[in-house]
């Protein structure tokens, strides 16, 4: 019996300023805008078919995670490739980041193993990435599980969400409402979280008082990095609009968060690094993205500044900002 295989990559999204707009009707249409960071590492998802019917077995290369997301991405995919459910799937899902911790690894997972499935039948790459985002943005707002990660993850690099939406539309994979646009060196961050597994995104989307302060929030940080042109020289907006939005919005008190950051930044003032690092939340885990103020930074900190966070008994992990798409 003959059997097909596909590979699908995507990277981690760190939301660092949002909105939520999710009252149209159409959960195409739903979403956020924003803006945040795209990583190189995520989510790598390999998909195994053999002829059948449409079964799914989901494998972790590392730990145990919620294998339900995988099921809803294939039998979302399977309402527009109908090929997909003549054949029964193993996928095997390698995760770089813990979920629940505002990395967007939800959405992540998602885009790489709707790559994996139409990679494996010979979908053309265009149609087959343009899908993707759509599938992942069905999934996502089917499960409450996040707003605009699969809009940002369209864009890349240093994104900013400008419409809230799927980047994609309809059957013939137009764009779509959703809008944001990226730009990207590659710089490098340090991701740091507590062990203890964060709250679930859908406690504060789902929830009408912090709807209010969120969007509150998020449209007065927009009025700042939601105009004019995106580039490197917007670096310093970012830094300085996340910080303010963490504070507005109410989150940064919420779940100790203030207590994380604060022990972040006394690593860095501790590795005397306060003018070349700052400590960013992340949305919406219990977790802090260390970044360079220059965003050409080489990283040279990030071994010594590591060790330092470890410590504190929380954990870390390198990356690089990735392309823009």
């Amino acid at each position: 019996m003959s059997v097909i295989l596909g590979r699908g990559h995507c990277g981690a999204h760190l939301s660092l300023v949002f909105t939520i707009e999710d009252l149209e009707e159409e959960p195409l249409s739903q979403g956020s805008r924003g803006a945040g960071l795209c990583l190189e590492d995520g989510v790598e998802a390999i998909a195994i078919g053999e002829v059948g019917a449409g079964g799914l077995s989901v494998k972790f290369i590392h730990g145990n995670h919620d294998k339900t997301l995988y099921g809803e991405v294939l039998k979302t995919l399977e309402k527009e490739v109908a090929m997909i459910g003549d054949f029964d799937w193993e996928l095997n899902i390698k995760m770089r980041l813990p979920t629940s911790q505002g990395f967007g690894m939800s959405a992540s997972g998602a885009v790489a193993s709707a790559i994996a499935f139409q990679r494996a039948i010979g979908i053309p790459h265009e149609e087959c990435i343009r899908r993707s985002f759509k599938i992942a943005h069905l999934v996502e707002r089917s499960r409450s599980s996040g707003l605009g990660d699969t809009t940002a993850l369209s864009s890349g690099g240093v994104e900013r969400r400008l419409n809230p939406g799927s980047p994609y539309y309809g059957d013939l994979l137009d764009s779509g409402p959703g809008r944001s646009e990226g730009w990207s060196c590659k710089t490098p961050v340090l991701l740091c979280w507590r062990k203890k597994t964060g709250r679930l995104t859908s406690s504060y989307i789902d929830e009408p008082g912090w709807k209010v302060s969120i969007t509150d929030a998020g449209k007065i940080a927009m009025d700042t990095i939601g105009n004019g042109d995106w580039d490197q020289s917007r670096w310093r907006d970012l830094i300085e609009t996340s910080g303010a939005f963490a504070k507005n919005s109410g989150l940064e008190r919420d779940a100790k968060r203030s207590e994380l950051l604060a022990s972040v930044n006394d690593s860095i003032s501790d590795s005397e690094l306060t003018d070349r690092v700052v400590g960013l939340l992340c949305m919406l885990g219990e977790s802090v993205v260390v970044v360079p103020t220059d965003p050409k930074n080489a990283g040279e900190w990030i071994e010594e500044l590591s060790r330092s966070i470890e410590s504190k008994g929380l954990s870390v992990y390198s990356s690089r900002i990735g392309p823009e798409s």
